[in-house]
């Protein structure tokens, strides 16, 4: 039975946090009566951050990592080896990987993994901009770090045909399999992570 509300204005605000993932209406309420009960200037410096976040942040026209310029910092620093990329689901797979601290190449974001069950084909990720950017030379190793699910394998594989074709002398790895099958990135805890890059291997059909 849905929720009785004695304010639209708090059943707009439960309506909106709910949106958020892993936020039920019940979380929703919590959180929403929770800003009611703290100072006003509290929920609106949250609601700030929020909006300011949005407008600001866009993605790197390089790897399409977040970014507050045109160009991500990990790919304007000069310290950085731009003859690796590490190709990664989500923008959070890269902080993740950044936690290691034991990279560092740049990333390509790829946005999602194929999954036709989905409905997410090649076209609606960021693959066509990686080929083109290792195509376009100064790449010698492309690190496939996608986890070790279906469609990881899936996108791993598209990609690595892709890249046999148009950049042939390029050498594609993937990270050691310490990532448990099944799991992505995002599950991996650091150390395991940091293995599994150090130990990576070619990739293999």
């Amino acid at each position: 039975m849905d929720q009785e509300f004695s304010s639209v204005l708090l059943e707009n605000a439960v309506t909106a946090l709910s949106r958020l993932p892993g936020v039920g209406r019940k979380t929703a309420l919590r959180f929403a009566l929770h800003l009611l009960r703290r100072d006003q200037s509290e929920a609106i410096a949250i609601a700030d951050a929020i909006a300011d976040m949005r407008r600001g942040i866009k993605y790197c026209s390089v790897c399409h990592n977040i970014s507050e310029t045109e160009v991500c910092p990990i790919c304007a620093s000069p310290r950085r080896h731009k003859d690796t990329v590490c190709v990664v689901e989500s923008v959070r797979d890269v902080m993740i990987v950044e936690n290691t601290r034991q990279y560092s190449g740049l990333y390509h974001v790829l946005g999602g993994l194929i999954s036709p069950i989905d409905g997410i084909g090649p076209d609606m990720l960021q693959i066509d901009s990686l080929v083109r950017r290792v195509a376009a030379g100064g790449v010698h190793e492309v690190i496939l770090a996608t986890g070790a699910t279906v469609e990881a394998d899936t996108t791993n594989f598209y990609i690595y045909r892709l890249l046999q074709r148009n950049a042939p002398d390029v050498k594609v790895t993937q990270i050691a399999r310490g990532v448990s099958v099944g799991n992505e990135l995002e599950y991996t805890d650091e150390a395991t992570l940091a293995r599994s890059l150090a130990g990576r291997i070619p990739f293999e059909l």
